[in-house]
């Protein structure tokens, strides 16, 4: 919560103890809770004690509210009065100096403001989209990307270091299956006959690259053994396509500190230390000639091969050394892995061979994201209108701007299904959430440009003046102002950044009430003043939800 929320909660409790040490001659009594009312016509602030202290006090919660309430001392406080309601609760209603220091806060703090140390600078890694690099980023790489580089903001303003992470699969079965397609694309220029199996990659990507191959080296290569020239074409091609991933994420607004490749696990000897450390745990046994790892120790429901018969290891050896390398070697204090639905079984094998190996397995967090429907029309689509094939990232984002397409990728909790409305995402009406949010900032943008061509500005706004903010719009505006650093830390503890979406729009909504209800540019001066800060106020306070979001604030529309 922001500092003057806490002071104002601290304040709260402080009165209740005192009081109850005044009337009860007690300092032993039990929690009690302070919440916000429904209704702000009951208060912004209620306690329960006088019900929680009813057994222990032998009395009717009601009278032992009454004598909470004449032992109360506000002196001091961001209270300004109290009252008892119902059957015993006490609710506690703030004073003008609190709305007052909150705009005042947002104005001196600027787009510091919502942010907190609740993290204490402990070290997160946050690892998202890890796209295949042997083809394009599909619509469920989009989602992640803007779910996974929100929540690396959102952890970052809650306190918490945080670095964000592109695992690169540049090993394994995936990098075979890139190579024999290359192969057999690259011999079909020079040779009939040459067929495609049905399980290799048949993408126009992968034409490109063996047509490019061939025209830098020829068909020197045809003749060279099958290991050479895969080898060469995987060479020449992988770096292509990771240089591709690395400029469409940029496009797209997400910048990695670290791009790791599953490679470096193979030649470090990493993933068979790692087998060795399982091996040594007395967790793993030998059938068939493959090395399998009990998992069933752990909970899991069945136990998995680590090592084939052929002495091959199976894709989750690196990924235990890699989350080995990320918890004990890099030693971050949480890591965090952003991934498809389709890896609810893979996360408690994974837990459960790291816990073998001793590795603090409760530290790794894993964020299951569902798939997402694109929409047009009311209809489901599933091609590109313009190629003809699936829509990628890249397509995607010719049709729809970034803005739009990060803030709707993260309206929903990574965990729920979400349909992408196209035509929603492009249109220019409130009905559009980014787009009703946005226009929200340059309307406030506007109307401080045209209060200062009168020559009025916050430069000249005093506290005296905010005063005067006491118009239930202009209340709830500020109160919602004062949650942003709670929502932030919500959205950290929760691993949601459609909270973020949620405040964004909500601010917005509460804007465009106080807006309607009171004129900025009053014929009051002080009055005048005081709205135009609680303006700018607004318009840091989004900016700075949109800064979070990385999306643009404009300032006019």
């Amino acid at each position: 919560m922001s500092l003057l929320v806490k002071t104002a909660k601290g304040q709260i409790e402080n009165i209740i103890k005192d009081a109850a040490k005044a009337a009860f001659n007690r300092d032993d009594l039990p929690a009690f809770v302070i919440e916000t009312p429904v209704s702000r016509e009951h208060g912004d602030f209620a306690v329960n004690a006088a019900m929680i202290w009813a057994r222990e006090l032998h009395a009717a919660p009601r009278g032992i509210a009454e004598k909470l309430f004449e032992s109360a001392y506000l002196e001091g406080t961001y209270i300004d009065k109290c009252e008892i309601a119902g059957p015993g609760f006490i609710n506690f209603f703030l004073s003008d100096k609190f709305y007052s220091d909150i705009v005042l806060d947002v104005l001196n703090k600027g787009d510091s403001f919502g942010r907190s140390d609740y993290g204490e600078g402990k070290r997160v890694l946050v690892e998202f989209v890890s796209a295949n690099p042997t083809g394009p980023m599909h619509i469920g790489n989009a989602r992640g990307g803007a779910l996974g580089d929100c929540l690396a903001s959102v952890l970052s303003a809650a306190g918490y270091y945080t670095e964000r992470e592109f695992y690169i699969n540049d090993a394994g079965n995936q990098i075979n299956k890139f190579a024999l397609s290359l192969d057999l694309r690259y011999l079909e220029l020079f040779k009939s006959g040459i067929e495609m199996p049905e399980d290799s990659y048949h993408g126009d990507d992968i034409i490109a690259h063996a047509k490019a191959f061939a025209a830098r080296y020829g068909d020197s290569f045809v003749q060279k053994s099958e290991r050479e020239r895969r080898q060469a074409l995987v060479d020449f091609a992988l770096p292509e396509n990771i240089k591709g991933l690395k400029r469409d994420l940029e496009s797209y607004r997400i910048h990695y500190d670290t791009w790791f490749k599953e490679s470096t696990l193979h030649e470090s000897g990493a993933t068979r230390e790692i087998t060795e450390k399982l091996k040594q745990s007395g967790h793993t046994y030998t059938l068939d000639g493959a090395l399998w790892f009990k998992a069933t120790d752990f909970g899991c429901d069945k136990d998995f091969v680590l090592v084939r018969a052929n002495g091959v290891p199976t894709y989750i050896v690196p990924d235990i050394a890699y989350h080995y390398n990320k918890l004990c070697v890099r030693k971050f204090d949480r890591a965090i892995d952003v991934l498809g639905a389709d890896h609810h079984g893979y996360v408690p094998r994974l837990k459960a061979a790291l816990s073998a190996i001793g590795a603090p397995a409760d530290n790794l967090d894993v964020v299951i994201m569902q798939m997402v429907r694109l929409v047009r029309g009311g209809e489901v689509i599933k091609a590109s209108k313009r190629s003809g094939k699936a829509i990628t990232l890249v397509t995607l984002l010719e049709e729809v701007p970034i803005d739009a397409a990060r803030f709707f990728f993260n309206l929903r909790e990574p965990n729920s299904h979400f349909d992408f409305d196209l035509d929603l995402a492009i249109s220019e009406t409130n009905n559009n959430p980014v787009f009703y949010v946005q226009y929200a900032h340059a309307r406030i943008c506007s109307i401080l440009r045209n209060l200062e061509s009168e020559g009025i500005s916050t430069d000249d706004v005093e506290a005296e003046n905010l005063s005067l903010l006491n118009a239930a719009e202009e209340r709830e505006l500020i109160l919602y102002i004062a949650s942003l650093t709670d929502e932030i830390i919500c959205a950290a503890k929760t691993y949601d950044p459609a909270r973020i979406t949620h405040y964004a729009t909500e601010l917005a909504t509460r804007f465009h009430k106080f807006y309607a209800a009171c004129r900025v540019n009053s014929g009051d001066s002080e009055l005048t003043l005081a709205r135009l800060a609680l303006t700018k106020a607004t318009g840091i306070v989004i900016k700075n939800v949109l800064n979070l979001l990385s999306i643009t604030a404009p300032e006019k529309m």
